[in-house]
């Protein structure tokens, strides 16, 4: 089992995260944004939902992962050129994980496996001209930046996935 809690626990975070992650995909296709809305209501649904599903003093400690994700984020935002919803999303998503050294390292290879998964599959679908004909208002076709929610969401679902399975 994971670090992240009992199978359950996990399983009732995914639930309830799904539809705000196809959300943020949408709109980070879409428009190349992920909302402040997404991120309230991801944050909302740990904020709620985390001392019911975890102990109370991992659910507390939880909360200086995103803490320390927003910091790395608003770093790199401003350095780096990621953006500001990604760095958002990045640090309200940290809470659903665990800080066990095998989860940090799960997730560093789940992010890594969907950067580069989600970075090839924008650029193999934005090649197909019946997908961008399909799809003529999305931002993310014309634009060379990556809408990097899509590996962000990948990476939280994976892992609740897994933790899931137990």
């Amino acid at each position: 089992m994971l670090g992240l809690a009992p199978p359950l626990s996990a399983l009732i975070f995914l639930v309830l995260i799904t539809p705000v992650c196809a959300w943020v995909v949408f709109t980070d296709l879409k428009y190349m944004k992920i909302r402040n809305k997404a991120v309230l209501a991801l944050l909302l649904i740990f904020a709620v939902a985390g001392p019911l599903l975890l102990p109370l003093d991992v659910y507390g400690w939880r909360w200086t992962h995103a803490l320390v994700v927003f910091a790395i984020g608003y770093i790199l935002n401003q350095i780096a050129h990621f953006g500001a919803g990604d760095a958002k999303f990045a640090a309200v998503a940290a809470p659903f994980f665990s800080h066990d050294l095998f989860d940090v390292q799960l997730t560093m290879f789940l992010l890594c496996a969907f950067l580069l998964a989600a970075f090839a599959a924008h650029r193999i679908f934005r090649a197909i001209p019946a997908v961008v004909n399909a799809t003529p208002d999305w931002v993310s076709w014309k634009r060379k930046d990556f809408p990097m929610g899509l590996a962000l969401v990948g990476t939280l679902w994976a892992y609740l996935l897994l933790a899931a399975l137990g």
